[in-house]
């Protein structure tokens, strides 16, 4: 690996993902073999939005690598506020020796790398949430045994989490369908980045309006919430908009028979899924959230040790 930042799944080759995420499943089985990894070690934890598995994963996850964690909420810098970003990032340079951001603007997330010498993590912004694809990607390849061909379709809005989900399933050579509705597609930048970059691998992307295209003989079905942080004012419209795009049962029965379901949780019953889908057999939502914990493990140890 040659980037010392993870800020897009994009900036890696398919080597260095795939050879994270077997870690990632090898820190599983054995977390006991990596408890002094990080040893002593500080990572700084910037959040500029709420939380609950991006805080909770990466404050156990250093913790149990043997390091330590020093949360930092909007309060405490106001970034590029009550501090310019390049001195928040020469500061904590000097004190850390790792860097986790949540925020919304992505290029807060690059601001901060490139004036920065320790490594950055993009722990979710406007354009991308690379760390959770990475546990998406892991828990494919623990429930269906190969991440090569296999069909992961995605129903929803085009937005940061679709776009890392084609940055990974370029990369991994997955055949990744997209539905949705006609204005919320993945941004342009990203489905060119996916033409130029899939044959390398054998991947391919698909982006349809049609959910019952996107989702036939799938292998894996994936949503999100039709409204992320920061869209509040929009909620109303969009639950219009996206109603026809919901994962229902009637949607899951056109995808193969023995598929799965995962959504990146916060979800919302009876909005993009149903009670039905999100708590049946078929859903592994929470083997995926727990994912996130030792996909990160395996990001921190291959940046910061």
């Amino acid at each position: 690996m040659t980037r010392r930042d993870f800020i897009d799944v994009s900036d890696y080759t398919t080597e260095d993902i795939r050879g994270m995420i077997d870690e990632a499943i090898a820190i599983k089985a054995r977390p006991a073999e990596y408890a002094k990894r990080l040893e002593g070690q500080a990572l700084a934890l910037i959040f500029e939005k709420p939380s609950l598995r991006t805080r909770v994963s990466f404050d156990v996850g250093i913790h149990q690598l043997g390091g330590f964690s020093v949360y930092l909420a909007p309060t405490d810098i106001n970034l590029g506020v009550r501090e310019s970003i390049p001195d928040v990032a020469k500061n904590l340079d000097r004190m850390v020796q790792g860097l986790m951001v949540r925020t919304f603007s992505h290029q807060i997330a690059l601001d901060l790398a490139e004036h920065s010498e320790i490594p950055v993590i993009n722990g979710l912004t406007d354009f991308s949430h690379p760390c959770q694809a990475m546990a998406d990607y892991m828990t494919m390849l623990e429930k269906k045994g190969r991440l090569e061909g296999l069909k992961m379709s995605y129903v929803g809005d085009g937005n940061n989490l679709a776009h890392s989900l084609i940055h990974g399933g370029v990369r991994l050579g997955c055949h990744v369908r997209m539905a949705t509705p006609e204005g919320y597609e993945p941004d342009a930048e990203v489905l060119e980045w996916a033409e130029a970059e899939s044959k390398a691998t054998g991947a391919k992307v698909e982006i349809t309006n049609d959910p019952v295209v996107a989702v036939k003989n799938a292998d894996v079905v994936y949503t999100d919430v039709w409204a992320s942080m920061g869209q509040e004012i929009e909620a109303q419209a969009r639950r219009e908009i996206f109603q026809p795009y919901q994962v229902d049962s009637d949607l899951m029965a056109h995808a193969a028979s023995d598929a799965i379901f995962i959504h990146c949780l916060p979800a919302y019953r009876e909005e993009e899924v149903t009670a039905e889908v999100i708590d049946s057999e078929q859903s592994v939502v929470f083997d995926q959230a727990e994912n996130r914990l030792h996909a990160q493990k395996a990001i921190m140890i291959r940046l910061m040790e």
